[in-house]
């Protein structure tokens, strides 16, 4: 049930409609952005938080949730012009931008090309490199990718049902389950004419949003606005299932996180550093890619204070 406290809207953006949450307050506009597979209302919970200081919204990419779902247009450009034009139709001049994920790609290219229009960046665990070679190794030698999860392809009746599947398969998506991930999720599906749950996003947009990630070459040194970042070290044990894995394969997956993934986690956060030596970057152990819902407290005091600095 969407309890947050926000207005729903949607807004034209070449030639397709874009959904996006106003939560109010007063003060410059801080914007969120979803990563894959989310919508704005992944923030429900985390956004309101900031409405005493700040006009706070959040804005739905195409592909996902309540916004339109044409079948092109998820290319770093298009997808780039989607929150320039959003801007323009809520003639908002200059904005501070809060990107989870892959919102990464899209903030640094918005940098690039727009830099009068921003104020400040915050990357929610947003900031890594898939062009270094310590990314290839770490997808060869997932040990993740072993597991297969017929429970997903299994027809469904309810989101109830759904979700449970989704669980099932992805332990590090339990660990941090709650109101907030329900309700997003919620916006995530579609009930077809037989009464089955899907997912609303298609393969087709799938693959062409994994391409963008998988190509895009990175534009971080072009950024000139005070920068924050937040590089969360997830740990081994909110991707370990007891009831779908092998004792043998745990311990690969708790081999893998704290070697080749660390060692990817690791490169990416000081290439970050490297290419934005002005940025703050705030390193969290023991947390989580949804380090915005694990870590809450930390991420919004830490957030806060940088968005107040002068």
């Amino acid at each position: 049930m969407d309890t947050s406290p926000h207005s729903s809207n949607m807004v034209d953006v070449n030639r397709i409609q874009l959904h996006y949450l106003d939560w109010g307050g007063s003060g410059p506009i801080l914007l969120f952005l979803a990563g894959m597979g989310c919508n704005a209302h992944i923030f429900d919970k985390f956004a309101p938080r900031f409405t005493d200081q700040f006009h706070v919204l959040a804005l739905t990419r195409r592909g996902h949730g309540e916004s339109d779902h044409p079948e092109t247009g998820y290319d770093i450009d298009t997808l780039t012009e989607d929150i320039r034009l959003f801007l323009d139709g809520l003639k908002i001049d200059r904005a501070i931008l809060a990107g989870h994920s892959l919102a990464g790609i899209e903030m640094s290219h918005f940098a690039a090309l727009h830099p009068e229009r921003l104020l400040r960046l915050v990357y929610l665990d947003a900031a890594f490199y898939r062009n270094l070679p310590e990314f290839s190794i770490m997808q060869a030698k997932n040990p993740l990718r072993q597991i297969q999860n017929p429970g997903l392809n299994a027809d469904h009746y309810s989101a109830q049902d759904y979700f449970a599947a989704l669980k099932k398969a992805f332990p590090s998506l339990a660990a941090i389950w709650g109101s907030v991930i329900e309700e997003q999720g919620l916006h995530e599906l579609t009930i077809q004419p037989d009464g089955k749950v899907v997912d609303r996003m298609s393969s087709t947009i799938e693959s062409a949003l994994d391409a963008t990630l998988s190509s895009y070459e990175p534009e971080d040194a072009k950024i000139r606005v005070p920068t924050l970042s937040f590089a969360a070290f997830p740990d081994a044990t909110d991707f370990i299932s007891r009831e779908t894995m092998t004792e043998a394969l745990q311990a690969q997956v708790i081999e893998f996180f704290e070697t080749t993934r660390h060692a990817w986690l690791l490169q990416s956060m000081q290439q970050f550093r490297r290419n934005v030596p002005h940025a703050k970057i705030v390193e969290i152990p023991h947390s989580h890619h949804y380090c915005f819902i694990k870590d809450e407290d930390l991420v919004f005091e830490e957030m806060r204070k940088f968005l107040l600095e002068d």
